[in-house]
């Protein structure tokens, strides 16, 4: 495997699995995060080296060295963050390849559109930084380009709800609507029908289109 070189724009429950399991795997990774709190726990546990400061700022990019990055990738919660920050990385510093996590699907057109490699699902972020695959290549996998699937993350409430008092096998799924991954605290969880979610879990999930809302429903309410 070729060693790349990751910046991270973000910090969070993203940024830090994206960074953790990019440097287990030998890649070089960069964090640039705004929050001063999550900089000393990334410091902590993570390999990647931490940079306090906002992506957005053409300074920090500079300071991450974004010109030597062989990938940038934005993904903190805010679409308008991302893509500003995507965009530096772009035209001021030619980063070949610039990957988004668009929190808002109606937005991943904008990104595309811009030459922004955009998806909401995070193991798709970690493909498409490692592999030659664009962001067509994935959603024609998921058949996501004939519009009868989505990819859908879900953030369980962090004060609990009807579905974490039940095992996943219980929770009545709507058909053709398969979890696919748990992110709980640093830990990726694949799940089982007998597994339970818990308060502050981020769960990724693909469903047909028109059960979307109905299994977000399902899962925080």
């Amino acid at each position: 495997m070729i060693e790349i070189q990751i910046v991270i724009s973000g910090g969070g429950k993203v940024g830090s699995f994206l960074a953790r399991d990019l440097s287990e795997k030998g890649h070089t990774v960069i964090i640039i995060e705004k929050n001063s709190e999550i900089c000393e726990r990334l410091a902590t546990k993570t390999k990647a080296m931490i940079i306090e400061g906002d992506a957005c700022d053409y300074r920090y990019q500079e300071e991450a060295r974004v010109d030597r990055a062989d990938v940038f990738a934005a993904v903190t919660g805010d679409d308008d963050d991302n893509l500003v920050a995507c965009e530096l990385a772009k035209t001021s510093f030619n980063v070949p390849r610039v990957v988004a996590r668009v929190n808002n699907p109606k937005n991943e057109r904008i990104f595309n559109l811009l030459g922004i490699d955009a998806i909401s699902s995070t193991t798709v972020i970690t493909h498409l930084i490692e592999e030659e695959t664009t962001v067509g290549d994935i959603i024609t996998l998921h058949i996501l380009k004939k519009g009868r699937l989505a990819i859908v993350e879900v953030d369980i409430p962090e004060e609990g709800c009807t579905a974490c008092s039940k095992r996943i096998e219980e929770l009545a799924l709507p058909v053709g609507s398969v979890l696919v991954s748990v992110f709980r605290g640093d830990e990726l969880i694949i799940p089982q029908g007998k597994d339970v979610l818990k308060p502050g879990d981020s769960v990724i999930a693909v469903t047909k289109l028109e059960n979307e809302e109905k299994l977000r429903k399902i899962l925080i309410s």
